[in-house]
């Protein structure tokens, strides 16, 4: 994003943050009221479900549960076509399995959907080392889509780089992914 704006199947580029950093239910909740997202569609997983009681007491955010990913994306493109501003929460792996969803919301129907989007073993890929191949799949996969991402780390990024990954997509009507590694 060095010119401003979100590319097609890039990374998205964010300012180094200036607040708190950790990426926990409160500053993901925070970062999604700031954003002025009206729904949380997920499906959580061990990690990204930690969230849950923090966005359950949002008084801006209805969450909605769906029983497989690909039905989630198509929840909030409805919910899109309706006039909300939802984000979708899945893991890696169901990423994978949406794929036809996806492509049809994003690209036929052209809706900026954002998702979030844990990355399952990415912190131990990059410390110790592991033997899932999740996170060797993830980012080429959502290359293939051709949508803008970022990789945001529990530990290195806070609230505000969601906020500005979150905006940038917004700004530029572009559908993308913020990709938190678990």
């Amino acid at each position: 994003m060095e010119d401003g704006n979100v590319h097609f199947g890039s990374e998205l580029r964010i300012p180094n943050s200036t607040f708190r950093i950790m990426l926990d239910g409160p500053a993901i909740t925070d970062s999604l009221e700031a954003c002025g997202i009206t729904h949380v569609v997920w499906i959580p997983d061990s990690h990204l479900g930690t969230w849950e009681s923090a966005l359950l007491r949002s008084p801006s955010i209805t969450l909605i549960r769906c029983c497989r990913e690909g039905e989630a994306i198509a929840v909030a493109g409805g919910l899109m076509l309706g006039g909300a501003k939802p984000v979708v929460i899945i893991q890696c792996t169901g990423l994978f399995e949406a794929g036809d969803a996806l492509r049809n919301i994003v690209h036929d129907l052209k809706l900026p959907l954002i998702l979030l989007v844990g990355v399952r073993s990415q912190i131990a890929r990059e410390t110790t080392g592991t033997g899932d191949n999740c996170p060797t799949f993830t980012v080429p996969i959502v290359d293939a889509w051709m949508l803008p991402h970022v990789m945001l780390h529990p530990e290195r990024h806070g609230a505000s780089d969601v906020i500005a990954a979150v905006r940038a997509l917004q700004n530029g009507e572009r559908a993308g992914v913020l990709l938190i590694a678990e």
